[in-house]
């Protein structure tokens, strides 16, 4: 007992900083979280359109990482799996309204918590706990955190307000709109939303979080900030209208090979249409780094930037007409390549660009050994802080997957292997029309074609390639899955992996009519 006493008084000496002479005095930890950006939608990242001044001086204080790959193009599968460490698949959130298992997850928020940190979530968190919550006997799971500001928080902010008059004008507004209206969905006027800036979701997040850091300046604390930008339909408040100019926005072209899985609901799209949305992504961009800022000022003037470890994300990617298509949900480049920016204090390089392979599980191993916290033993990630210390190599594979429409991917530093099993049309109201593809096996050789234009499957040259990466994508899937021991016997190396691309949690398609949760009031 003695002993046991004896290692949790070192473990949390340990969480405050003492007995490591190679990190830095890091105790707090800040997690900026974005919805859907894109990396190549920011200054640090070689945008010289968009205006990103606070994330840009984020690169300049930290490590900008250019390949950092999330685990899943989706929301609520990749934040799920961004929080434990673990891929999507044994977290058992891989569909977009799959319920965030309290059982059997450890988040970094609830293992802090064993070393007296104090904990918040601000923003969006996507739990979905919300299907459940007349089932829970306790209220709905907190997974650790000891605040909880959400949408239904801005609301109750909004009812306390007197709102100044609102300018005659044109706002973006979904009343009398429905998702088949694509062009309108997606905000291509690029309208403001009725509200200004100071009374706007976003800042008020972003001022939640300041007051959340200074009420505890004394104590370590683990903030987790999700904002909701610039997420579809690409909000911002009346003083962001006129930003960018649809046309003044790049279009893509794609590729002839792109034409199979485009969804139809992009296919009427006119040209002028596409660059408003992009105009629109690009405006709540500029909006979301704004209130980026908001954050990091707050650091500044309370004196805790040079001992809080800053992190800035996204959930995943967005197609922004790359592909011709305006999502993410898919494997390419642009889907599953986030920005990842780390400030950790100034024994850590700063300023400086990293090439290593990185996937977001390593994000929680990263941060507790930066921080000098015991390792949570479930993680999946490995720590890539000998990159942040000394640009290391890190991994030579990442892994994602995409199991709403049964599709898995891996890549090195040249090739990338995608396979899906195309049992069905694409979900989630993203149907091509085309009918269910059968399984489809592509090859990218990213190095000659980085923009991923031409599969090269189909070559004899590229057998051997092709089979490795099947190979390794099987073993990521053997490792890793909770459910690999039931794997049937006698399955080809092809059955194996259509086997585990199927999703096995509870999920539903919110657009079909047998959604089996309607029942429920979502918050």
């Amino acid at each position: 007992m003695m002993k046991k006493a004896i290692i949790v008084i070192y473990f949390h000496i340990l969480a405050l900083g003492g007995f490591s002479q190679q990190l830095p005095d890091l105790k707090n930890v800040v997690v900026i979280l974005a919805d859907d950006h894109a990396l190549k939608v920011t200054g640090s990242y070689g945008n010289t359109t968009i205006n990103t001044p606070n994330i840009d001086k984020l690169s300049q204080q930290g490590v900008t990482f250019n390949r950092a790959y999330c685990n899943a193009p989706i929301c609520s599968a990749s934040r799920q799996s961004l929080l434990t460490g673990k891929y999507p698949h044994a977290t058992g959130v891989n569909l977009l309204f799959t319920p965030f298992p309290d059982e059997g997850n450890t988040t970094i928020a609830e293992h802090l918590k064993k070393f007296q940190y104090q904990t918040a979530v601000i923003g969006k968190t996507h739990w979905n706990n919300w299907i459940w919550s007349p089932l829970y006997e306790a209220g709905t799971p907190k997974h650790g955190f000891d605040q909880i500001i959400d949408r239904n928080s801005y609301r109750e902010f909004l009812k306390h307000l007197t709102m100044p008059e609102i300018p005659q004008g044109e706002y973006y507004s979904r009343e009398n709109l429905s998702p088949e209206q694509t062009a309108e969905w997606m905000n291509c006027r690029v309208l403001p939303h009725e509200v200004f800036d100071r009374h706007s979701s976003g800042t008020y997040f972003a001022n939640q979080a300041v007051d959340f850091m200074k009420q505890n300046q004394q104590n370590p604390f683990f903030l987790w900030l999700a904002f909701f930008e610039p997420h579809q339909p690409y909000y911002f408040p009346i003083e962001y209208a006129n930003k960018y100019q649809p046309e003044d926005m790049p279009l893509p072209e794609g590729s002839p090979e792109d034409d199979r899985w485009i969804p139809e609901k992009y296919r009427n799209l006119t040209e002028a249409e596409k660059r408003g949305i992009i105009a629109s992504y690009y405006t709540s961009t500029e909006y979301m780094d704004k209130n980026l800022g908001i954050v990091l000022d707050g650091l500044e003037e309370m004196g805790l930037e040079e001992n809080t470890l800053v992190i800035y994300i996204s959930d995943n990617g967005y197609l922004l007409y790359e592909h011709k298509r305006f999502e993410k949900h898919t494997m390419w480049e642009e889907s599953i390549r986030q920005p990842l920016i780390v400030k950790a204090g100034s024994n850590f390089r700063q300023g400086e660009q990293e090439d290593a392979l990185v996937e977001y599980i390593d994000i929680v191993p990263t941060i507790l050994e930066t921080i000098g916290v015991e390792p949570l033993s479930e993680v999946q990630g490995q720590s890539f802080v000998s990159t942040l210390s000394n640009g290391s190599p890190h991994k030579s594979l990442a892994f994602s997957e995409y199991l709403e429409d049964n599709m898995a991917m891996v890549c090195t530093e040249k090739w990338k292997y995608v396979f899906t099993t195309g049992s069905r049309d694409l979900g989630i109201g993203y149907q091509t029309g085309y009918g269910p593809s059968g399984i489809v096996h592509r090859l990218y050789d990213l190095e000659n074609d980085p923009l991923e234009q031409s599969s090269v499957a189909h070559l004899a040259e590229n057998a051997g390639v092709l089979k490795n990466l099947q190979e390794k994508m099987l073993g990521r899937f053997i490792q890793t899955h909770p459910q690999a021991p039931e794997c049937p016997r006698g399955l080809t190396l092809e059955g194996k992996l259509v086997w585990f691309c199927e999703p096995r949690d509870i999920g539903a398609d919110p657009m079909l009519d047998e959604f089996p949760y309607r029942v429920f009031k979502k918050d």
